[in-house]
């Protein structure tokens, strides 16, 4: 009984344990088995998505793959056409290549054969010739046996030797040769003077007469007169302060000598003279003399001077009649008006060449103020030549040019002293007018050395001529009179010793105007009545 209440107890205490661990169990199994159905059901969704992934990746590459194999067929599409058009058009340069060979071929054919047949015609011609000259040498040959002949026989007649003979001949060959050329240029000279001289005669004196000014001669020195001695001194300042002040201001030298009540002021440049000049009466008249009142005094009559420059050029242009010039151009002209050349006031010349040559270009047909403009610009280079290289024609022109002035006038400016060809009529036109008012009486001066050094050259170039006795220069060098030897010159022959000297006195002296040659040949009998 105890044993069975044991039991039961010991059974009873043990069927808790056994139901928590049966329930344990079956919990455990459950969760095993639900964990196991979550899980698979969990696998199965994952391996759903990859499979959607792997699908849906593998189908974009294959989508890919596919639109990048049809952009490179297109691709290769596209370059194939590209081949294609460069390959149709050089196959196309290719055919018009074959097609010009093949016609330059063509034309080298003909060229070759037309060569062929003008080298047979040449190789005929040539035997032709060669038949002939060999005939003509036949020929030669027979003359001159004959010519020997007879010339051997005329000796025996004449009694003289051929080196004789020979320089009878050519002597007397040369003679008439120079009489006929002497006959030649006489004819040729005197038809042309017959021509020329009644037209340039009337178109000269026409203009001579509707034109004339008076000639200003002024020249590179001027004095200054002072009231007394003692001013030299003030004038040339203590340890020589003044007259350095004065030349440093002005450009120009100060002459102080012994020549009582005068200064000397000399300089190339007119325009600062004239300043130096007004600046040194201006001083002596006021007095006062130091290096401070110097400047002031130069400072302000060089802008006087500068504004009468200015005036001078637009007054000149007024008077010609002319429009259109250029600043510059105008106060260039106006320094002209302190210019000189030869004593003549190049201002005042200009002035006269324009009208000059108005005058002649209308009596021919041409633009008068053409030619105004350039007679009166023509020597604009005189006005600058101190202050650049170059001749005055040069530089004017390349002065005028930077300017505004066109052709013809440019070419007038440089071109009017031969320096350049003449382009147009009027620079000989203007090259006359130019002569014309240099050469009238009274335009121009020159110093005496100068004078008696031209006139002895003109009388060397004439003694130099075979046959001329003696030669004089007259009228001032504007002539030459030639004495040859009557027995050894012709009359036809004078004729050409007058025009060699002409030309040797062109080509070798400078000069104005015209210089006239005149050859003088006369026979003079003298017998003595005893």
């Amino acid at each position: 009984m105890p044993l069975d209440l044991a039991q039961t107890a010991a059974s009873d205490a043990s069927f808790p344990i056994v139901t928590v661990l049966i329930s344990v169990v079956v919990g455990g199994a459950a969760g095993f088995f639900v964990h196991a159905l979550v899980t698979g059901a969990t696998l199965a969704k994952a391996r759903a998505d990859a499979r959607h992934v792997v699908e849906t990746a593998t189908l974009k590459a294959d989508t890919e793959a596919k639109e990048r194999e049809l952009e490179a067929e297109r691709d290769i599409r596209k370059r194939r056409d590209e081949l294609d058009k460069e390959v149709a058009e050089g196959r196309g340069e290719l055919r018009e290549t074959e097609r010009r060979l093949d016609r330059r071929e063509s034309q080298l054919d003909k060229r070759e054969a037309g060569l062929d047949r003008d080298r047979d015609r040449l190789e005929e011609r040539l035997e032709e010739a060669k038949q002939r000259s060999e005939a003509l040498a036949a020929e030669q040959e027979q003359v001159e046996s004959v010519l020997a002949e007879q010339r051997q026989k005329l000796l025996q007649i004449a009694g003289i030797s051929a080196e004789a003979a020979r320089e009878e001949v050519l002597r007397r060959v040369e003679d008439e040769s120079r009489v006929d050329a002497a006959k030649i240029v006489q004819r040729v000279n005197e038809q042309a003077e017959e021509e020329a001289r009644e037209k340039s005669t009337e178109i000269l004196s026409l203009a001579l007469q509707r034109y004339a000014t008076e000639v200003t001669s002024e020249s590179t020195v001027r004095s200054v007169a002072i009231p007394s001695d003692d001013m030299k001194g003030r004038i040339i300042g203590r340890e020589g302060r003044n007259i350095r002040a004065i030349e440093k201001a002005t450009g120009v030298d100060i002459i102080v000598d012994d020549t009582p009540g005068v200064i000397v002021v000399s300089c190339f440049d007119k325009v600062r003279q004239a300043v130096a000049v007004e600046a040194l009466e201006r001083l002596i008249k006021d007095g006062r003399m130091h290096p401070t009142r110097i400047e002031e005094v130069v400072e302000k009559v060089q802008s006087e001077v500068g504004e009468r420059v200015v005036k001078a050029g637009k007054d000149a242009a007024l008077e010609v009649n002319l429009r259109g010039l250029h600043p510059k151009i105008v106060e260039a002209m106006g320094k002209l008006h302190y210019r000189s050349s030869y004593g003549q006031n190049v201002l005042r010349h200009s002035i006269e060449v324009a009208f000059f040559s108005q005058i002649m270009a209308d009596q021919i047909g041409l633009d008068g103020e053409i030619a105004r403009r350039a007679g009166f610009l023509h020597d604009i280079g005189k006005a600058m030549d101190h202050e650049q290289e170059g001749t005055h024609p040069q530089i004017g022109m390349a002065f005028a040019k930077q300017h505004g002035e066109k052709e013809p006038v440019l070419n007038v400016i440089g071109g009017h002293h031969g320096d350049i060809p003449a382009t147009s009529f009027y620079t000989p036109i203007v090259m006359a007018a130019d002569a014309i008012s240099s050469a009238r009486p009274g335009a121009r001066r020159e110093s005496m050395e100068r004078y008696i050094q031209r006139l002895t050259e003109l009388q060397d170039i004439a003694r130099a001529e075979r046959g001329v006795e003696e030669a004089y220069a007259v009228q001032a060098g504007r002539e030459v009179r030639v004495m040859v030897d009557a027995g050894r010159v012709g009359d036809e022959e004078a004729h050409m010793i007058a025009s060699r000297i002409a030309k040797r006195v062109s080509d070798e002296m400078t000069f104005p105007g015209e210089i006239r040659v005149t050859v003088l040949r006369e026979t003079r009998a003298i017998e003595y009545a005893r």
